[in-house]
């Protein structure tokens, strides 16, 4: 059963969640993806969204471009964590994906990270801490991933130099 479900409307979007899966893993975090258009497979996405739910789902990614309805969908047919990722893509380069996905109406929340393969990334980070809110085990991961980092940002000078 798998605690993340990953949802994009096109193959050609797998690409560039590999990120996201990549960091899910690092933490141990079980999770699927799927194939769904918002657009052309509304239906199939209300079955999935239902059927993930009664598997033990506890958060869903929407990954999205150009209107990036998928995410905001999302949201509306859960009351689970959504977490955005718009993608790059079309003459905006993903500012149209952006819009869509942060300006959700009140009531309808839709977590967004930045656009791409980084938000991508940061869509796997965030949701690795949401969950850590209830799971020790996953919140000590989460610790030392950060201390990790702290401990490679860390630059000291040696003032006689």
């Amino acid at each position: 059963m798998p605690t993340v479900a990953v949802i994009c409307g096109s193959r050609s979007d797998l690409a560039t969640l590999k990120g996201c899966f990549e960091v899910l893993d690092s933490y141990g975090v079980s999770w699927e993806a799927s194939v769904i258009s918002a657009h052309r497979q509304a239906d199939a996405l209300h079955a999935y969204v239902a059927e993930a739910e009664a598997s033990g789902v506890r958060l869903f990614i929407g990954a999205a471009g150009l209107a990036a309805h998928l995410p905001g969908v999302l949201a509306s047919l859960t009351a689970k964590p959504v977490i955005g990722i718009p993608l790059d893509g079309g003459s905006l380069g993903g500012a149209d994906a952006l819009y869509s996905v942060v300006q959700m109406p009140p009531g309808v929340p839709v977590a967004t990270v930045a656009i791409g393969s980084a938000g991508a990334k940061n869509a796997g980070h965030l949701a690795a801490r949401i969950l850590a809110l209830s799971d020790e085990a996953l919140a000590a991961r989460v610790a030392a991933f950060r201390d990790d980092q702290a401990g490679r940002a860390e630059l000291r000078i040696d003032p006689r130099a």
